[in-house]
């Protein structure tokens, strides 16, 4: 299984229009990151999480140019929002979206142009497939898919596990019943926004790192990263073993 990450960053990127701070303005690449996503490649077959804003770029960038499924972890704009620029590679066999329904629901009235039904239209159709029933996996391509219940806020999203590998972002908080379906991943990919925060989300590194501790996967890889954070290079020097700062185009096997 071959793991690209397309973005790592929050919301906003890095750099943050107008922002001064110094992360913002640094040279090094892997302090520069687009909204977070990521690509799993098995078999031939292109599995994407989460299509943000920069999917276009990530995908020229990547020299990807197919998809066979996306599974969407929640409805906010950088999460969803390069969902229109799947059309060029949408046109001859729709691709199948996989959310909760309220997410289904939001994609419908916000891009109603991509489900249209009508025959004539020059815009390719969307197989959607709703997932509200979490104690339920799903086959996509023969792969099984495990949803995952997480917290954002108040929020219900949804997390993903592929075999030995596990992806959640934007995560306040992980019901002990996830954690231990989580339990031995080899690979797990988890959220953390900075180290010292007034909220209660996304997690603080102090959080998290108890959160994989919890779980036990043999690598651990962090993204969803503010520029507040720090410098890459510095935060990895302060890591514990088997723990990684993700960052933008890197590739992982699992």
């Amino acid at each position: 299984m071959k793991i690209t990450f397309l973005g790592t960053g929050i919301s906003q990127g890095i750099p943050v229009i107008g922002s001064k701070h110094p992360v913002c303005l640094s040279k090094n690449y892997k302090d520069k990151r687009l909204r977070s996503s990521i690509l799993i490649e098995k078999d031939k077959k292109n599995f994407l999480i989460d299509c943000g804003p920069d999917f276009r770029y990530q995908m020229l960038r990547s020299n990807y140019e197919k998809l066979n499924a996306i599974f969407m972890t929640h409805e906010h704009q950088d999460h969803i929002g390069g969902l229109d620029d799947i059309r060029p590679i949408n046109m001859k066999n729709p691709i199948p979206i996989y959310g909760l329904r309220r997410v289904i629901e939001n994609l419908k009235k916000r891009f109603f142009y991509l489900f249209s039904q009508n025959k004539k239209s020059n815009f390719s159709k969307i197989s959607v497939h709703e997932l509200d029933n979490y104690k339920n996996f799903f086959f996509v391509e023969n792969f099984k898919i495990f949803p995952l219940s997480i917290w954002h806020g108040h929020l219900p999203i949804l997390g993903f596990r592929i075999e030995n590998f596990a992806y959640i972002t934007d995560a306040s908080s992980i019901p002990i019943q996830t954690i231990e379906e989580l339990k031995g991943v080899n690979i797990l990919v988890l959220n953390v926004l900075r180290k010292i925060v007034k909220n209660s989300f996304p997690f603080m590194l102090s959080e998290t790192l108890n959160i994989i501790q919890k779980i036990c996967p043999k690598k651990t890889y962090l993204t969803h990263i503010s520029h507040t954070f720090g410098f890459h290079e510095e935060i990895e020097t302060q890591l514990p073993k088997n723990v990684y700062l993700a960052y933008d185009r890197l590739i992982i096997y699992g």
